[in-house]
């Protein structure tokens, strides 16, 4: 019996040494708010992303990934599933996941990584009795809040009571996650480390040093005010827009040294060659800092700079010329890639996204099928007279944020149960089809009627130009598809994926 344990023990430590060998780490990196446009080295007129744009020189850069909805909860739901949102519930911001979903956390701790959770979570109350808190949806370790913050961020460790972390918000969590990273090593294991910054969401707060980096802003953009949070009472102000911008790209220079920091410790520690690296935004730009882009529309539309965001892959191991990919691609994408280049099988319900391998090694030139958007109207749920999914009471959030909302300044969840059936009604919200060369969009005008608008993105990225009357055929075979595709995510909404 003892020489069979014995055995068994080997071959256990054999696996685990061989994974260790053979599966890259993983670091997965994403920003809030964080526009296309906002980055170096897509030519921004002011703002300084030393590290980004060295990243972007050097790996694969993604000018054409989306985020899969153009809000922050639903894109972190994509992110970390696959599925678009919808398909489970998460549709705007402050909606959590499921406890049913499969996430990337799940999948590669089953394939032996140790898995950790650092910063905004955003998808469920981060407190040991949520049942979507990191930990729940696969995660070994987190230290996370249920939203964004600024300097000196008050985070959970674990699910504990949240502590102030003192420093600026973005080098907190990196150091955090570094120290999670050097944990893995010891114990010869892969890891994937998701780092989710609170930078660069309003409020605004910088540090001196890199405020200073923009004193010029203020005079230049005085005439203009901007709606945003006040630092100071945490309520809705107007203040000019050159001095939001100052604070605003403080917060995304220092996002972006410790992004650098991050980098520095990997080549230290000779984890960067087999390390795939990650970047991406969760949404495009904010309305109160818009600013320089070549894309219609802002945070919250279906239109491309709502959800463009920037997108660079750094994994020398694999990517060993730099290249620049004019792909679709967009955040559903992560799992099945991940799945892919770790030998692990997808799991058994719909997907979203597809698996980017191809494009990684070189082989993929366009996308082989479409991308959907969609913004489903929330307010159904209120004429459904829907159930919470979760006990409110688990869904209620305990890391306070620099914003109050309905008179506090924590933030609550909530998800829910679709009582089924399906009507035309819960087909509307603002909806878009991404094929090849052509976006279509669909919107509901003041009396209800569908309003649909056809792009050529080839050659009208700014989305300036409706072709639908020159392409009706086109327009009509892409909303067929997109309804079609709608029809399969309201089956996921009512419940299907989870039956047995």
């Amino acid at each position: 019996m003892k020489t069979a344990l014995f055995l068994l023990a080997s071959l256990c430590v054999y696996w685990t040494q061989a994974i260790a060998a053979e599966a890259p780490n993983i670091v997965l990196l994403m920003s809030d708010d964080h526009g296309w446009e906002e980055t170096g080295y897509n030519g921004h007129p002011h703002v300084q992303t030393p590290v980004l744009d060295q990243m972007a020189a050097s790996g694969l850069r993604l000018d054409r990934l989306r985020s899969a909805h153009p809000s922050c909860s639903p894109t972190r739901a994509s992110f970390l599933t696959g599925r678009h949102p919808n398909r489970m519930g998460t549709f705007t911001p402050g909606c959590s996941l499921r406890p049913e979903e499969i996430t990337l956390a799940h999948i590669l701790s089953q394939a032996g990584y140790r898995s950790g959770h650092f910063g905004k979570w955003h998808l469920g109350a981060v407190k040991k009795a949520s049942p979507v808190n990191p930990g729940a949806m696969g995660f070994h370790t987190w230290v996370s809040h249920d939203n964004f913050f600024e300097l000196n961020p008050s985070l959970s460790r674990n699910g504990e009571s949240p502590e102030v972390f003192p420093g600026e918000g973005s080098e907190v969590i990196v150091r955090e996650a570094i120290e999670f990273i050097a944990g893995a090593r010891n114990d010869n294991k892969p890891f994937l480390a998701v780092i989710w910054f609170g930078s660069p969401h309003e409020p605004y707060q910088g540090l001196p040093a890199d405020l200073a980096l923009y004193d010029d802003l203020p005079a230049m953009y005085s005439a203009k005010k901007v709606k945003l949070t006040s630092m100071e009472t945490g309520l809705p102000v107007r203040r000019p827009l050159g001095e939001v911008l100052r604070e605003r790209y403080a917060e995304i220079t220092a996002m972006d040294r410790a992004i650098g920091q991050l980098r520095d410790y990997l080549a230290a520690q000779g984890l960067r060659q087999d390390t795939l690296l990650f970047y991406c935004g969760d949404n495009g730009t904010s309305p109160d800092a818009s600013l320089a882009s070549p894309h219609r529309g802002v945070k919250g539309k279906v239109y491309e700079a709502g959800t463009l965001v920037p997108g660079i892959i750094e994994w020398p191991a694999r990517i060993r010329q730099p290249r620049t990919s004019d792909v679709h691609a967009t955040t559903s994408d992560l799992l099945p890639t991940l799945c892919s280049l770790t030998s692990q099988p997808l799991p058994n319900r719909p997907l979203d996204g597809i698996d980017l391998t191809p494009l990684i090694e070189g082989r993929m030139t366009q996308r082989p099928g479409p991308i959907h958007l969609w913004q489903y109207e929330v307010k159904r749920m209120e004429v459904l007279s829907a159930e919470p999914y979760i006990d409110p009471k688990l869904q209620e959030g305990t890391t306070p944020l620099n914003k109050v909302a309905k008179g506090k300044a924590t933030r609550d969840f909530r998800n829910y149960r679709h009582p089924g059936p399906i009507a035309e009604a819960d087909f509307l919200g603002a909806r878009a089809i991404i094929d090849g060369r052509y976006k279509l969009v669909i919107h509901e005008n003041a009396k209800g009627d569908p309003t649909r608008e056809l792009f050529d993105l080839d050659s009208d990225p700014g989305e300036k130009n409706n072709v639908i009357a020159r392409h009706p055929a086109v327009g009509t075979k892409l909303q067929h598809s997109l309804r079609a595709w709608q029809s399969s995510v309201l089956q996921s909404l009512v419940g299907k994926d989870y039956r047995k």
